[in-house]
């Protein structure tokens, strides 16, 4: 039975991971300002902070950023992007950890450690608040 627990809350978020409805007003995603993707779909963006896809379309591996399980942000970001709660998304990673196929993202406790993070990787992507301010090195990523 716990394995049914985390296995179907697992099962369905790959099924159901398919789009965003529309650009966040709660967050942004941000990338490294010398990478040359300016847009994403909505399902390869959950993909990725899923590490189903592992690269950009320039053949650059892609390092995923996320914010603390603890934030807001991060409970908007599962809901808007991954059409699931944080719980459920939790139970993918506790499933993808158990059958060693992959480990989750790295955290980042803020907005300014998330930007820290990307501006210093240019192959990074994260997500921060819409209110945050951005500095040089980064640029905000479009979800079409």
């Amino acid at each position: 039975m716990r394995i049914l627990k985390t296995i179907l809350p697992a099962l369905a978020l790959i099924l159901g991971a398919s789009r965003v409805e529309a650009q966040s007003n709660n967050f942004v995603v941000v990338v490294h300002e010398s990478n040359p993707v300016t847009s994403v779909r909505g399902d390869e963006l959950s993909k990725m902070f899923l590490k189903k896809i592992t690269v950009w379309r320039t053949k650059q591996p892609v390092v995923v950023v996320e914010q603390s399980e603890t934030t807001k942000i991060r409970q908007q970001f599962c809901r808007d992007v991954h059409h699931r709660d944080l719980q459920s998304v939790q139970g993918y990673w506790q499933t993808q950890i158990f059958s060693g196929r992959a480990v989750p993202p790295q955290q980042r406790a803020s907005d300014t450690e998330v930007i820290s993070f990307v501006a210093g990787n240019p192959n990074a992507v994260g997500y921060v608040s819409a209110s945050a301010q951005l500095p040089a090195g980064v640029k905000v990523l479009t979800i079409e």
